[in-house]
């Protein structure tokens, strides 16, 4: 997951992942953003932005039921 250092929607979508990571084991990384120029252009208000093996799967908002189905759980 790609976030922001005080973000609430981040602290949100961690939440939500680790909730989820409780019903399926899963390896989480999170990546701030916070001064490092590519990552800010790349992702810039767009976080959280959350990958699933490697593939942006959702953007700002985590829905947990969609990424329940994504995780295969």
């Amino acid at each position: 997951m790609y976030s922001r250092t005080r973000c609430g929607l981040c602290d949100r979508a961690r939440e939500r992942i680790e909730e989820a990571a409780a019903a399926v084991p899963i390896a989480f990384d999170e990546v701030l953003i916070d001064g490092r120029e590519e990552l800010e252009r790349e992702y810039g208000l767009r976080v959280p932005v959350v990958l699933i093996d490697g593939e942006e799967r959702f953007e700002v908002e985590v829905d947990p039921e969609q990424l329940r189905a994504a995780l295969g759980a």
